[in-house]
């Protein structure tokens, strides 16, 4: 029997976590039980981070991270984190599912982790204490809590916020003892993590569809065989289907839930942010190949 240890910083409840469930039921049923994924959520074996580091020393075998953090180790994934880089979701599946996503998630191999596919995390958007984001001067000297990623660093400063990197399992002390006036994320996250018990603005601006990166250590990656690597890889396709649906379902009812909960939902007009951001992407221009990359990602019907 193989035992694949797979630690996350999601909650239970997360669509993602529950479709790691189900990968790990299809991979037990495809290799006739020689196969399961033992699951370790809720940060119980450390912060995003600080698994990806166990994978590189081969004590654990997966895990789940934001591709915003994965850039520090596959640094052709950092475009992932421009904003309004992608038309609406069904333009970032095509480029996900394509040649350019598979590409990259061979792009942190060097570091030893080799990613599997994506699953959705829908779209990040600002949420604040007291001021409503109507537009970028609402961000204006605000400290927004960012994730460790130079693209969501220099977003924030681009619109006029202070970026400050907190890890998510403290985010929630921080907001309630004023360490920050807002964060930014998508709306299950926003709703799971209470985060709308302390801030009441919630703006859709949509600026990043930052997907989740399921990884494999490259140790427990080259343990397998061929065949054992198949049934992965397929019971991996089949949860990112399943994961979509159900992401789809968890965003709909966070934004219910957190406007019974008393917070204020914007819809502001998203030209002004792209506007202001727009020159994160000549950043790129000294970078050719993600330069092309971008392009060719803008460019795709």
């Amino acid at each position: 029997m193989i035992t694949l240890k797979l630690g996350h910083g999601l909650d239970v409840n997360h669509s993602v976590h529950k479709a790691m469930v189900r990968m790990g039921e299809v991979l037990k049923e495809k290799s006739d039980g020689t196969m399961q994924v033992e699951i370790y959520p809720s940060q119980q074996l450390g912060t995003e981070r600080e698994c990806l580091e166990l994978l590189q020393i081969g004590s654990l075998d997966m895990t789940k991270v934001s591709s915003g953090v994965m850039e520090n180790f596959a640094p052709k994934m950092k475009f992932f984190g421009l904003p309004f880089l992608f038309r609406d979701k069904a333009h970032s599946f095509e480029i996900l599912d394509g040649p350019i996503g598979k590409e990259l998630l061979n792009d942190g191999e060097k570091y030893w982790l080799k990613g599997l596919g994506y699953y959705d995390a829908g779209s990040r958007s600002f949420y604040t204490k007291e001021t409503p984001i109507n537009n970028p001067e609402g961000l204006s000297g605000l400290k927004i809590r960012v994730m460790e990623s130079v693209t969501a660093v220099d977003m924030v400063r681009a619109l006029g916020g202070s970026p400050t990197p907190i890890s998510w399992g403290e985010l929630y002390t921080a907001l309630q003892q004023g360490v920050v006036d807002g964060a930014e994320n998508n709306p299950p996250s926003f709703y799971l993590s209470k985060h709308y018990e302390v801030c009441k603005y919630y703006s859709l601006d949509e600026h990043t569809m930052l997907p989740d990166v399921l990884i494999i250590g490259t140790q427990a990656w080259n343990r397998l065989s061929e065949m054992q690597q198949q049934w992965l890889k397929e019971s991996v396709d089949e949860s990112i289907g399943y994961q979509r649906k159900l992401w789809a379902e968890a965003e709909a009812e966070a934004l219910k839930q957190v406007q019974k909960g008393g917070v204020t939902v914007i819809r502001p007009d998203k030209e002004p942010f792209m506007q202001k951001v727009a020159k994160l992407y000549e950043g790129y221009k000294d970078d050719p190949e993600i330069y092309e990359l971008i392009k060719e990602i803008q460019g795709s019907q």
